[in-house]
């Protein structure tokens, strides 16, 4: 089927237009299409508000990791040491044995005990015997009632004598016992301070045992020390304790004497029962206060080596370079980073 077309007159031709837009028309249309995409881009992202806020002016000292006690185990008898059961660095529990001390002396008294104890048995026994006859004897008449009287005054002679000789063997027998040398408390053994076959007397210290619950014991000079208060908080980087993230502790006590120019204080960190005591590390304390702009570390994304952070604006999100100070972490912000310049207060961050 086709069909045939015939120009009528009067007809109007019809003539394809191109349409041509001027280059800023295209420009101004393609900025609009990103402030569409950027803004999109926004709604889904984290956003921050810049503010300043009160920091402690940190400054770094050295600590030192110390048992909260250390006490002696000494030896309760005089004699010498046939054994030792512990060396530096074991843990022990409170009443462990950790040495025996042996005393000849009281080995040949106790048997001296035991032949007179043996000797009064038989004088008792015997004692008894005696008492028993008199006893029939005057109840038959045929002897007079003194004679019982005095076989029961040797009869209980013959049997306190026998009781006071069990008891001396007692006494013996709890000082053999106390050769064993006990631990004091629950802690490390520091230093053995005998060995075997040493001769010791009563009092003498065996080993030294660290307790357990250890404590930083900081020394502060004393132009930061004014800052210094109890209940203030430390941080130990984690570079220091070998692993990521740091620890916080608190200050226990602070020494109210300066000696050759620093203050003394005692810090209570969580997580300390595995350090070698004396083992050094750097603690940052609180010498004051400042402020200061401090974001999320992941808020700034480095390239080139310039360090950069995105900030919101009407119609889409800038680029602005920014100058990096220290880390800054928190317990309430573990990963916060000073900002030094680049940002105002009111400024709005975005994370994508």
């Amino acid at each position: 089927m086709s069909i045939n077309m015939e120009k009528a007159p009067g007809a109007v031709k019809m003539v394809p237009m191109k349409i041509r837009m001027a280059p800023t028309s295209v420009a101004r249309m393609l900025v609009v299409l990103a402030a569409a995409s950027l803004a999109s881009g926004i709604a889904g992202a984290e956003t921050l508000t810049v503010e300043q806020r009160p920091v402690a002016d940190e400054k770094a000292v050295f600590a030192t990791v110390e048992s909260i006690s250390v006490v002696p185990a000494r030896g309760r008898i005089g004699g010498t040491v046939v054994d030792l059961k512990v060396r530096e660095g074991d843990h022990v529990t409170s009443g462990q044995a950790i040495a025996s001390i042996g005393d000849e002396k009281l080995v040949l008294q106790m048997k001296s005990l035991d032949a007179q104890i043996e000797a009064l048995h038989a004088q008792s026994n015997q004692a008894q015997i005696d008492f028993s006859r008199i006893e029939g004897l005057v109840e038959r008449g045929i002897m007079p009632r003194v004679k019982l009287d005095e076989a029961r005054t040797s009869l209980n002679v013959a049997e306190n004598g026998l009781r006071a000789k069990t008891a001396e063997r007692a006494v013996v027998n709890q000082q053999l016992s106390e050769g064993q040398v006990l631990a004091p408390s629950d802690g490390r053994v520091l230093k053995k301070l005998v060995a075997v076959g040493s001769v010791v007397l009563p009092g003498d210290p065996i080993a030294t045992i660290a307790q357990q619950n250890f404590k930083l014991r900081l020394r502060v000079p004393e132009r930061h020390a004014r800052f210094l208060k109890a209940g203030d908080r430390v941080r130990i980087d984690g570079a220091e304790l070998g692993q990521q993230a740091a620890k916080w502790g608190v200050i226990d006590l602070v020494y109210p004497q300066v000696e050759e120019g620093r203050v003394v204080a005692d810090a209570i960190v969580e997580g300390l029962g595995e350090y070698f005591v004396g083992d050094r590390l750097r603690v940052w304390i609180s010498g004051g206060q400042r402020s200061a702009f401090v974001i999320p570390a992941s808020f700034v994304k480095t390239r080139f080596g310039i360090d950069h952070v995105q900030l919101s604006q009407a119609g889409g999100v800038i680029d602005v370079p920014v100058q990096r100070g220290r880390d800054m972490p928190t317990p309430e912000l573990p990963d916060g980073l000073e900002i030094l310049s680049g940002i105002r207060a009111g400024d709005q961050l975005v994370r994508q």
